[in-house]
């Protein structure tokens, strides 16, 4: 295992924080830099304690933040790791696959269902079609570097994706290849809390806040093309937007 190199930590004694918060944000700010790689072992509160000179409560206290944050995870007689940290922006329509590989991880996929089922209602009036009609389904957990991130449901009309068996990966990578992909979409972001199917499938505790996010892509002729609804750990995602005030 790689050995976590410490980062410099000077107190500032004219700062209204209290030590501990100044530690957690130095902390913070190593490893959104990068000084850390996803699933190393952060140091450990003696090692934080005696190399930096701070007490062990400070330094519990500090780790604390972290783990609040979502930014470490605790491993029961194992130790703290840095937790793979998804930032998403709000502006750009890409696929889960394009997002992580841009950042660095390795993004798969836990197949759960591929077939073609009669539309449900709410997945007719989205996409636009006829309550006979069937479409095409896609359940699956995505990962990244092999940790489920997030539980995903897809579903397109048939004849956007006749054989959902062909898509193996990327869902858009397909629908490029057909000149079917989404130009534009909507997208809905609500927080929930896991109830204990969901939970166990991204292997978190009941209850626990997930982000569920509804996405709906058309084409540039304005059809609607996928449907699909994201259960995202909050602990691992963060979107972002830019805003710019109006002059």
């Amino acid at each position: 295992m790689k050995k976590s190199v410490l980062p410099e930590f000077v107190y500032d004694a004219e700062n209204a924080s209290p030590l501990y918060l100044q530690l957690a944000r130095h902390l913070s700010g190593a490893v959104r830099g990068g000084r850390y790689q996803v699933h190393e072992a952060l140091p450990s509160e003696r090692t934080l304690s005696d190399s930096l000179g701070v007490s062990r409560v400070t330094a519990r206290k500090a780790i604390d933040q972290l783990v609040e944050q979502g930014l470490i995870v605790r491993k029961r007689g194992s130790g703290n790791y840095i937790a793979p940290h998804i930032e998403l922006p709000l502006s750009r329509l890409s696929s889960f696959s394009e997002e992580l590989s841009r950042r660095g991880y390795i993004p798969s996929s836990r197949w759960l269902l591929r077939g073609i089922v009669t539309a449900a209602p709410d997945e007719q009036l989205s996409l636009g079609l006829s309550p006979s009609a069937t479409v095409a389904r896609l359940e699956r957990l995505r990962l990244a570097d092999d940790v489920v991130v997030a539980y995903e449901v897809s579903v397109l009309p048939q004849v956007v994706l006749p054989n959902p068996e062909e898509v193996e990966s990327s869902l858009y990578e397909y629908l490029a290849r057909s000149n079917q992909s989404p130009a534009r979409a909507l997208q809905h972001i609500k927080a929930l809390n896991a109830p204990s199917k969901l939970a166990e499938q991204l292997d978190i505790t009941v209850g626990q806040a997930v982000l569920f996010i509804t996405r709906v892509g058309y084409l540039e002729s304005g059809q609607a093309v996928e449907l699909t609804h994201s259960y995202c750990r909050s602990d691992y995602y963060d979107f972002v937007a830019e805003m710019r005030r109006e002059a």
